[in-house]
């Protein structure tokens, strides 16, 4: 009787354990998702401006694109009232005739244009392709992220494996902390020397000057191959904001650059917010029957339940160009002044070494000017300031002290080094 209780007890300990695994199962999967929405974060190849345009605001463009497409393909985009005449089957032709072809819109107080061409420039041609408009919107948006990881994987140096090893190292402990801080300084160091040029000349002399000063000799033996692209990226990001306010100007075939500030306009004077001629939800719609040899043209009236969409979501994306536009302008001039001018980007690199006491003598100061001008060069600066813009600037420090003793200890230093000091002796 015994040995059957113990079975019992152990039974039920079973399937407790069996209970609280399922729980654990389900934490699991819960969590799980977390992790997959913090992917959405991106690589830690560029800036949170950076992430705005090719990430988030792709993410807006297709979310606004299955809301519209669902109205469109499921419900009912458009609804035509017809004469009393008309059969079920003639009022299913006439919405799709009305919806395929263009729609035109007529004021209430006005009256309907008999011309065509009068007709033609009141015509609304967009509706059926407000899908298709968002989805390339999307694209150009995406189109210099990809361009970016192109040009970068090319470049002889992982970003990502950089800026996310270190970024890592703010949750580990201090020794795996360490190990990594050295292996991804021992990463940028091969890195650095394998992208020197080491053939000699005037005229590779000539570039290399030249490329101190300006991006207009652009290279990856010469350290500046990753800022010149990247400027261009971020140019790209500024131009594509901007113009996609004036292509949306041409498809919609409004003055849509001026839609935000009409609305501003209308709110501020204490205005109702009315319907916009641009969206408009009633409209016009002129076909023709063609029954054996009698063709008959009809004149009906349609509603555009998308409208109701369309313009609340193009009203909220000229609002959001905007600001994507003035914060990639204004990113745009921040990264130009301080990686194009020199001395910025020395002072940036003094700052640090300070930091670690490294910034004392008179050797220390000639040496600075090299280890900016000849080991990082341009490019290994930006690596540094990506870190800095994922991380934080305490990472930084570690890593440009960790690089400063690298560079120290290579003989060519240890040899400039001797001979200063044998100088000052004498």
């Amino acid at each position: 009787m015994k040995f059957t209780l113990n079975w019992k007890a152990l039974g039920k300990r079973v399937r407790v354990r069996t209970e609280e695994m399922h729980e654990f199962s389900k934490l699991d999967s819960v969590l799980g998702s977390f992790a997959t929405y913090a992917r959405l974060k991106g690589r830690y190849d560029d800036d949170w401006i950076d992430r705005l345009n090719h990430l988030y605001t792709t993410i807006v463009f297709i979310i606004f694109t299955i809301i519209v497409s669902t109205k469109q393909y499921v419900g009912e985009p458009i609804h035509c009232w017809c004469p009393a005449e008309f059969s079920d089957a003639m009022v299913d032709y006439t919405n799709n005739v009305c919806w395929v072809s263009n729609t035109y819109f007529v004021h209430f107080h006005e009256d309907i244009p008999r011309l065509d061409a009068m007709k033609e420039d009141r015509e609304i041609g967009y509706y059926q392709w407000v899908p298709m408009i968002l989805l390339f919107q999307a694209l150009l948006f995406k189109i210099p992220c990809i361009l970016w990881r192109i040009l970068t994987a090319s470049a002889g140096v992982n970003l990502d494996k950089i800026v996310t090893l270190a970024a890592e190292t703010q949750y580990i402990s201090p020794d795996d902390r360490e190990r990594t801080i050295r292996h991804v300084v021992r990463y940028m160091d091969r890195w650095l020397e394998n992208s020197r040029e080491y053939r000699s000349g005037c005229l590779i002399r000539l570039r290399q000057t030249i490329s101190k000063y300006c991006c207009i000799v652009c290279g990856k033996r010469y350290g500046n191959y990753l800022v010149t692209i990247y400027m261009l990226i971020k140019l790209l990001y500024m131009s594509n904001a901007i113009g996609q306010l004036f292509i949306l100007n041409e498809f919609l075939g409004t003055n849509y650059n001026v839609y935000g500030f009409e609305v501003m306009g209308q709110l501020s004077r204490g205005e109702t917010w009315e319907e916009s001629p641009r969206f408009p939800r009633v409209t016009m719609c002129d076909f023709v029957i063609r029954q054996l040899r009698n063709v008959q043209n009809y004149s009906v009236q349609c509603v555009l339940p998308i409208n109701l969409f369309n313009e609340k979501i193009f009203i909220f994306i000229w609002f959001w160009l905007v600001f994507v536009s003035v914060l990639s302008s204004a990113n745009f001039l921040v990264w130009s002044y301080i990686m194009v001018f020199r001395q910025h980007r020395i002072r940036y690199l003094k700052k640090f070494l300070r930091v670690n006491d490294c910034y004392k003598t008179e050797l220390d100061k000639k040496m600075a000017v090299k280890f900016c001008e000849q080991y990082l060069r341009q490019d290994g600066i930006f690596v540094l300031r990506l870190v800095g813009k994922n991380a934080n600037d305490v990472l930084v420090s570690e890593l440009i002290y960790q690089l400063w003793n690298h560079y120290r200890n290579k003989p060519l230093f240890k040899h400039a080094n001797q001979i200063s000091d044998d100088n000052s002796n004498v």
